[in-house]
């Protein structure tokens, strides 16, 4: 192949360009995107697909990006004057319930996933979001309501097809490409294209729901260190904000600071109350919705925004859960002008119990993952948003390490936070062997090491 009129003959009716009718609609992404529109869109549904669209962008020189969920703060996604692999249609579910394995396509949901594990009472945990690729959350990391209990979605991962730059297709798992297995769960799309994962599944019920709450300083750092001396079953998502106007919120709490909790009890049912004791002892809730449910009714995430949002978004990890701390978490929140969040997510558990140098995730020995966001609609104010949020993440010390499925930045600077020290040297090596021109560049970019002597 020669051209991408080549590729339209490989993908006859789905490589659609800039002028093509659904080229707008096919490239909307959850957060808006600025820049140049990508030279194409590549509509994938099987592996043979992706071997051609791979091969057909490096005979013309482009760069490859993937869009799987769409929910890429940073817009890895839109693959500015670049080829965009649309894998959405390899969204193919299986779950063998004897097995304890599920296996999803590139472009399968967290919630199409999980709604087919819970058919038979499995789960494998996610992040918050069920519209979310599995791909793309499981490559980063995945902190979420079963990661205190399970580990994280790289954790889980027990096998993974990738069709690598030059066109061939591998499985990497415990046994096989080893190093590429190892480089695959924390850092991100740097290796390939993931056209299938192969994941452990655990008997899944849960209790949760959501417990708002009047904020202060004392009540915050007594949240995140409840969860941190609970049983493992106990995850929860601690958010300060002020409150909009959310249907799921008394029209009274409309623009009020609160402390939203989400909680997810995965134990056994009968000890949910107890678990939950040290939660609901902080103060008399202001609104509280917990009960037994489907853990894909966990699985919400926030309600769509009405307009696109310019995520400016900053993300860490702290040990510091003390009340001074949790004062400048709130002072953060309720003196900003414009609508902004803190998102606390205590980790510990099984997540600090697998080995650090596991897998290329580099941040599981810390006690909570932090993340500042500021989205905005409007353009204009995306420089203040930024400002805010680089101000707190100072204020808050999560400078110099971060999660990269959170990060809306891609400088060097980022990589290095996402991936500290030698874990950065390390990824750069397999970047090296796998993907020596840096075809997959649209991401925290892993660049390949140098070739050594002779190399």
């Amino acid at each position: 192949m020669t051209s991408l009129a080549n590729l339209e003959q490989a993908l006859p009716g789905r490589l659609l360009r800039p002028d093509a009718d659904g080229f707008a609609e096919l490239t909307a992404r959850e957060f808006a995107a600025l820049g140049d529109p990508p030279a194409a869109v590549a509509q994938v549904s099987t592996t043979a697909d992706v071997v051609a669209a791979v091969r057909g962008a490096r005979d013309v020189g482009l760069s490859v990006a993937v869009r799987s969920g769409g929910h890429s703060y940073a817009h890895h996604s839109a693959g500015p004057g670049g080829l965009v692999l649309d894998v959405r249609g390899l969204d193919s579910v299986s779950i063998d319930p004897d097995a304890l394995v599920g296996h999803a396509g590139g472009g399968a949901t967290a919630g199409a996933y999980s709604r087919a594990a819970g058919e038979h009472g499995l789960a494998t945990g996610f992040g918050d979001t069920g519209t979310v690729g599995v791909a793309g959350i499981a490559l980063g990391g995945g902190i979420g309501f079963l990661s205190r209990r399970d580990g994280l979605t790289v954790d889980n991962v027990l096998a993974a097809e990738v069709v690598l730059a030059d066109g061939s297709v591998v499985t990497a798992d415990a046994e096989h490409h080893q190093d590429l297995f190892w480089a695959l769960r924390g850092g991100g799309g740097n290796f390939g294209v993931v056209t299938g994962l192969t994941l452990r599944l655990r008997p899944t019920a849960v209790t949760g729901g959501m417990l708002v709450l009047e904020p202060t300083p004392e009540r915050l750092a007594a949240a995140n260190q409840a969860v941190l001396d609970a049983a493992d079953g106990l995850s929860a998502m601690i958010n300060l904000l002020v409150a909009p106007p959310a249907p799921f919120l008394p029209p009274s709490l409309h623009g009020r600071p609160i402390m939203l909790v989400l909680v997810c009890w995965s134990g056994p049912e009968a000890e949910a109350d107890s678990a939950l004791a040290p939660l609901r002892a902080l103060g008399e809730p202001l609104v509280e919705d917990i009960g037994p449910r489907a853990y894909t009714d966990i699985l919400q995430g926030p309600p769509p925004s009405p307009q696109p949002l310019h995520p400016a978004m900053r993300t860490g990890f702290t040990d510091r859960l003390d009340e001074q701390w949790a004062a400048t978490v709130l002072d953060a929140v309720t003196t900003a002008t414009t609508f902004t969040a803190v998102n606390l997510r205590p980790m510990g558990g099984a997540i600090a119990r697998v080995p650090v140098d596991a897998t290329a995730f580099a941040h599981r020995h810390h006690a909570v993952m932090a993340s500042v966001a500021a989205p905005t609609p409007d353009l204009t104010a995306l420089p203040a948003a930024q400002a805010w949020a680089d101000a707190t993440a100072r204020s808050l010390g999560l400078v110099g390490a971060g999660y990269v499925n959170f990060m809306s930045e891609t400088t060097a600077d980022d990589v290095a936070a996402a991936y500290p020290g030698a874990v950065l040297e390390r990824l750069r090596e397999v970047k090296r062997t796998y993907d020596p021109d840096n075809v997959f560049r649209y991401n925290h970019n892993v660049t390949p090491a140098p070739a050594g002597p002779g190399g």
